[in-house]
């Protein structure tokens, strides 16, 4: 057992102390100011993991979780947190991958306070629960952290209140319906409306018999479905290969109002899961681009359309390149429902880019990975003015900032935006303008 007292936290979830002999300890469980024992449950060498056992003096940041899962389901790690303390973090987590990762001179500066989400809970649209079948009988949940073991709750927090106890409804149904057989699902996604009253369900699984008609009468009236669709998978688990969607019953996809405009959002689509706190990204992205209706906009990794239809209501032209087939029909259709034109390209960033040509202004929204270093050159020779990059990973943004800024760029500012509360995720809008 070891004496720590906590620093500041972590990305990742942990804490982060020093041991007496200058190592950093990740420490599981405490809040910055906690002195606290701990069980160090690792050694690595230059660093240690523990666990904490014991909050010997605890900080004032320290809060009662509310959730009863928290600590076992791995979703959550920050309830303990309060709230400014989170975002504090999270700025911080920002300025650091940049100064450390990026070699950002003057980081702190650039980076702005990070904007709180209108709601600490109830804020997802989206919940994506494990199923686990091996009791015979489908039960929902999801897996602890840093594991694959299953945890089976009955509720999540995180969903708007009307909603919170979908999980215990939807495992209940699905357990009367499948009886003794295996219905062959692997997860159940649940989609809520926070602006509108659709609520869909997408069960994925593998292609093969299914009970459609009972699945279809059975959930629909357990959770009065707007949407209920099947989505088909081949392959290993985390490639996502889709190889088809069923509807069920209802309208087949999911619509979402974001600032005033209805989206159309397939069940294999991104789409950001706190519609309020994507508002306000939103509304940063527009604001540091500033199209004037002159202007060549790209948007790059387009998805469904969050960026797209804003840009395409301000911007002289705009071109949008999207990889995945649903997102792409998805962004089509719902330029097509709010009257609005974009020149929608199926296909990879990085080859597409080499095509499209000279850009005033660029907004990009990579998956996690961010950018890979060909899109970066091509992204750099279209000449784009001003660059608004959207990351959802502070150490790809903070990489892909030194690879901008060795293109001739400068990053102006960095926004954080909250739309992970209760967790050390965080979303960053970064403005990059192009020097001389």
């Amino acid at each position: 057992m070891v004496k720590l007292d906590i620093e500041s936290l972590a990305y990742g979830g942990d804490s982060i102390a020093h041991l007496e002999d200058g190592r950093t300890a990740f420490v599981h469980g405490g809040v910055p100011g906690d002195t606290v024992e701990a069980e160090i449950t690792e050694d690595r060498g230059r660093f240690v993991r523990a666990d904490t056992v014991q909050v010997l003096t605890p900080s004032p940041d320290r809060v009662e979780p509310p959730c009863p899962y928290f600590g076992v389901c791995g979703g959550c790690s920050w309830q303990h947190v309060s709230y400014p303390s989170q975002l504090e973090a999270k700025r911080r987590m920002v300025v650091d991958a940049l100064s450390r990762i990026g070699h950002i001179a003057h980081a702190d500066s650039l980076v702005e306070m990070t904007v709180a989400s209108p709601a600490q809970y109830g804020y997802r649209n989206k919940v994506e629960l494990v199923v686990d079948s091996s009791t015979g009988r489908p039960r929902l949940g999801f897996h602890r952290a840093g594991s694959e073991q299953f945890v089976q709750v009955e509720e999540c927090l995180l969903l708007p209140e009307k909603h919170r106890r979908a999980p215990k409804a939807l495992g209940g149904a699905l357990r009367y319906i499948a009886g003794e057989q295996d219905l062959g699902l692997t997860r159940v996604a649940l989609r809520v409306g926070t602006n509108t009253r659709d609520v869909e369900v997408a069960l994925w699984g593998a292609p093969g018999p299914f009970p459609r008609r009972p699945v279809a009468t059975t959930l629909g009236q357990a959770l009065r479905t707007t949407s209920l669709v099947r989505v088909l998978v081949k392959g290993p688990a985390k490639e996502r290969r889709i190889a088809g969607v069923e509807v069920l019953s209802g309208k087949g996809a999911w619509r979402e109002r974001l600032l005033g405009t209805t989206m159309t959002v397939s069940a294999p689509s991104f789409f950001q899961v706190n519609t309020r706190a994507a508002e306000s990204l939103v509304t940063l992205a527009m604001d540091a681009l500033s199209p004037d209706g002159s202007d060549r906009v790209l948007d790059l990794f387009a998805g469904a359309g969050t960026f797209t239809l804003p840009l395409a209501e301000k911007a002289g032209e705009v071109i949008a390149v999207e990889s995945a087939s649903s997102a792409v029909r998805d962004l089509r259709r719902n330029l097509e429902d709010e009257g609005l034109w974009a020149d929608v390209i199926g296909g990879d960033a990085a080859r597409e880019l080499l095509t499209i040509g000279h850009i005033d202004l660029a907004l990009v929204d990579p998956p996690r990975a961010g950018l890979h270093g060909q899109s970066v050159d091509a992204l750099a020779a279209t000449g784009a003015a001003r660059i608004a990059y959207v990351s959802c990973d502070p150490a790809t943004l903070a990489r892909d900032a030194a690879a901008l800024v060795d293109r001739g760029y400068a990053l102006v500012k960095a926004t954080p935006v909250d739309l992970f509360p209760q967790t050390f995720h965080v979303e960053t809008i970064a403005l990059f303008e192009r020097k001389g």
